[in-house]
């Protein structure tokens, strides 16, 4: 992609330009190590630094043109300069612009909530594909512009605007039709307006609770960003590529935000849950759960059809309700159409993975890392486990402070031993995290059923050689990211890979696993 900067220079809505060039812009950057020969650079102010530091740097790498906030000291007569409000702000619309507005042609499918977003956005994705549909997505597991999923290397569950335009660029390139976008409350809010050109034809959310006041500051404010996804909803007419699609809202119905969902949007809206009552949707019940998922029975309208889902965790079931109804109505297809693919799902990376090397108990490793998450995942597991749960967690740093003692409170209330590890301790100490969390659970004894180990390697191997048949080792927070986040480095790897050498070592299995 090649375009003259005067072509999208009016979508970044400058308030000053210095210098008078109309370079040929070949990419866009907002990451001065990133920046390619004919870039557009954003100069972002950030937590730690101030983008405007590193405009010499963009430039000396062949940045043509610089969008900042704050005058500056100096100006090179060879570059364009654009001052705005918000730098940030700014690059949805010009990404929007420079990719000739993807979203306009895509079908395109957001998924919010606290929980299940990047399950949910695969399932769909899959149940498209089965349906002959071509479609791609983005997540925080993985990511898809063409025929094939690949690992997403970032810790960003919804990447910046340039990243998110650029992918559904190729997207459309590649002859793809729909397109399904994680869409977290970061990339929501308009703070960061990193969705904030995209063209949305469908929101589901999943469900809201506590994460991220970090940035939002309450829980009101958490939700109303979440819901700018079904107001979006209401911003366009529809129609892509030449025809009108359909438009709609899926909740789930048993999320008390689901009233306040339904109310952000004029366009239908359907529910799922395992009520028998769900509002124009679809819903399960007979659920029963085992090692490897579930079977119940659907129930849509006046039709009942038997479901499976080879998807370990009961709360799939509630991601696969809503994958089903979100497909069935995007295609306009019947439900029992859909509901007859579901058990050629396959899982997600990281997510409730069965990790097994013939030891004599179950090792599952999954991404929960908030107090509702692991509500969701501790008490089915605890009714069905006949032995003791000894889990592996911790809490990342310079995020969400108050969640860290309910997160102990709730592995506490169904653990037999807990181990608290590193996730991404960032810029805090990693004991300190550690300490705060076990303020949660106060009545496990130190170095018998609670202990701290802050080495994640350490902390799994601990876990293993407690481990005895019937058992169960849960290793929660990390799931498929492939790093550790510490305040002076960045630590290679993978929670699974981790886990199968810990049994291996052990004398499970065949030798050292690799990645």
């Amino acid at each position: 992609m090649i375009k003259k900067l005067s072509a999208f220079a009016e979508s970044i809505g400058a308030i000053d330009r210095v210098g008078n060039a109309d370079p040929a812009i070949t990419a866009l950057a907002y990451d001065s190590r990133q920046v390619t020969p004919g870039s557009l650079f954003f100069a972002l102010p950030g937590l730690h630094a101030d983008g405007s530091a590193f405009i010499p740097d963009a430039i000396r790498r062949g940045a043509l043109a610089v969008v900042h906030e704050r005058p500056l000291a100096s100006y090179d007569p060879a570059v364009a300069y654009l001052r705005v409000k918000d730098a940030r702000f700014a690059m949805s619309p010009a990404a929007a612009a420079f990719h000739d507005h993807p979203s306009r042609d895509l079908v395109v499918i957001g998924v919010t909530g606290t929980e299940g977003k990047s399950t949910t956005v695969s399932l769909v994705w899959q149940l498209f594909g089965l349906c002959g549909v071509k479609a791609g997505f983005i997540s925080t597991v993985e990511y898809c512009v063409s025929g094939e999923a690949l690992a997403n290397p970032e810790h960003q569950t919804t990447p910046e605007a340039v990243t998110i335009h650029a992918k559904l660029a190729e997207m459309r390139a590649n002859g793809l039709t729909h397109a399904v976008i994680e869409s977290s409350s970061h990339g929501l809010s308009a703070r960061t307006n990193r969705l904030g050109d995209v063209l949305f034809d469908v929101g589901i959310m999943t469900n809201v609770t506590h994460e991220h006041l970090e940035f939002h500051g309450t829980r009101e404010q958490y939700k109303s960003d979440k819901a700018n996804l079904f107001r979006a909803l209401d911003l366009h007419d529809h129609v892509k590529s030449g025809r009108t699609v359909p438009s709609f809202g899926v909740v789930n119905e048993e999320d008390t935000a689901s009233v306040y969902f339904r109310a952000a949007t004029a366009k239908p809206v359907y529910g799922y849950s395992t009520w028998a009552n769900t509002k124009r949707g679809i819903s399960a019940s007979g659920i029963a759960n085992d090692a490897r998922g579930s079977s119940f029975t659907v129930t849509c309208g006046e039709e009942t059809l038997p479901a499976r889902i080879n998807l370990p965790g009961a709360f799939n079931v509630y991601n696969a309700l809503a994958a089903a109804i979100t497909v069935a109505k995007a295609l306009e297809r019947p439900v029992a159409e859909i509901v007859a693919l579901l058990p050629e799902l396959a899982p997600v990376k990281g997510r409730m993975t069965v990790v097994d090397e013939g030891q004599p108990f179950e090792v599952l490793v999954d991404y929960a890392h908030t107090p509702s998450s692991f509500q969701a995942i501790f008490p089915p597991l605890r009714k069905r486990v006949t032995g003791r749960i000894i889990s592996v967690f911790g809490s990342g740093g310079e995020r969400d402070t108050v969640k860290r003692p309910e997160q102990g409170r709730v592995a506490a209330d169904y653990s037999d031993v807990v181990i608290l590890s590193d996730e991404d301790p960032r810029g805090e100490e990693p004991m300190d995290i550690l300490e705060q969390i076990a303020r949660g659970c106060p009545e496990l004894a130190r170095g018998e059923t609670l202990h701290l180990i802050p080495n994640r390697p350490e902390a799994i191997r601990k876990a293993v050689s407690l481990a005895g048949a019937g058992d169960l080792v849960l290793l929660l927070g990390k799931g498929h990211e492939n790093s550790i986040i510490y305040r002076d480095r960045v630590d290679p790897y993978d929670e699974i890979t981790e886990a199968r050498n810990a049994l291996r070592e052990a004398g499970f299995g065949p030798g050292p696993a690799n990645p």
